[in-house]
């Protein structure tokens, strides 16, 4: 079953994991939980939606070469919401 988004996996080390997501339109990164601090670096300007695990709505602006981070813990899907075209993040997770 396609999700309508791809993660790329950049680079892996013992203290980094770089991705590279694209969620297309219409298209979601499932329910999942980050076990790690990271850093969002998005490369385009647009708007996500993220649904947290407790059903609580983010709506994300994106500003392209804007980072922001979140805390280890973080439990949620994320939506591009028909947008006319691909989100695309790139998430570096701290792993040590």
């Amino acid at each position: 079953m396609s999700t309508g988004s791809t993660g790329e996996l950049q680079l892996e080390n013992d203290h980094f994991r770089v991705t590279k997501w694209t969620i297309a339109p219409g298209g979601v990164i499932p329910m999942h939980r980050h076990d790690f601090e990271y850093v969002v670096v998005p490369m385009v300007t647009d708007r996500m939606h993220v649904v947290t695990s407790e059903g609580n709505e983010i709506t994300a602006e994106l500003v392209a070469g804007t980072s922001y981070t979140r805390a280890a813990g973080s439990e949620h899907r994320v939506e591009n919401r028909g947008g006319a075209s691909d989100i695309v993040f790139v998430e570096i997770e701290r792993l040590a």
